[in-house]
């Protein structure tokens, strides 16, 4: 295997710890509103296009789920948590794109949130500068798992498929890396995917640390073979 010439990242989960934030925050405002939402029932609308997660959040709570008002609502609270500094980048995400800047490998965001959040967040962390990048859920007609917006990050770089790298942390995302011939590392986040999933990605990794090292590692192998 060869280094990647293009690393696409998603974003909430794997970049931020904002799946665990967004999880509290809904909840809060379901509350209000007469709902209870459980972890099991959050981590089932994880990385799946809004419509969708509409249609899974009326049929767990009823037709009548105002899902709308309560999403805007629990996305004005985690934005603001995001302006006053709320935000926590995943371990080690930090020095794995220090290293892929190092390695002059380009990277960039494919995030199933709107691009003005995603860019918004980006630029409140201080991490905007190592991306290329950024395509939001908007940019494509169909969300993952469908591979549309890594196919089209691809596109966008003139990198062939083959010789991108997808970080997810989503079954939706690891699914729609793989349905697009895209090779792709896992770093779960609040589930992990299932035996089946996880045994046709690169590495089923617990933080980004060990993708930098299993980069690393791969860096060093190809030197060595440059030199026999």
């Amino acid at each position: 295997m060869n280094l990647p010439e293009l690393v696409i990242f998603d974003m909430d989960g794997l970049i931020f710890d904002t799946e665990e934030l967004f999880s509290q925050e809904l909840g809060k405002v379901m509350e209000t509103y007469g709902y209870r939402l459980t972890r099991e029932n959050y981590v089932r609308t994880i990385g799946i296009a809004r419509n969708d997660a509409e249609r899974l959040m009326q049929e767990m709570y009823g037709k009548d789920y105002p899902f709308a008002e309560i999403s805007a609502l629990t996305r004005g609270r985690v934005n603001k948590i995001a302006a006053d500094g709320g935000l926590v980048i995943k371990p080690g995400i930090k020095e794995l794109l220090q290293f892929l800047e190092k390695q002059k490998i380009a990277c960039c965001v494919a995030s199933s949130s709107p691009q003005a959040i995603v860019t918004e967040y980006m630029v409140l962390a201080g991490i905007r500068k190592y991306f290329i990048g950024i395509f939001g859920g908007e940019s494509v007609k169909r969300s993952k798992p469908a591979p549309d917006i890594f196919l089209a990050a691809c596109a966008a770089y003139q990198v062939p498929p083959q010789k991108a790298l997808v970080l997810e942390d989503s079954e939706a995302g690891i699914l729609a890396a793989l349905t697009g011939g895209i090779p792709v590392i896992a770093i779960p986040d609040m589930k992990q995917p299932s035996q089946e999933l996880a045994a046709q990605t690169l590495l089923t990794a617990p933080d980004a640390y060990e993708v930098a090292k299993f980069l690393n590692r791969l860096t060093i192998s190809i030197a060595e073979q440059a030199q026999s």
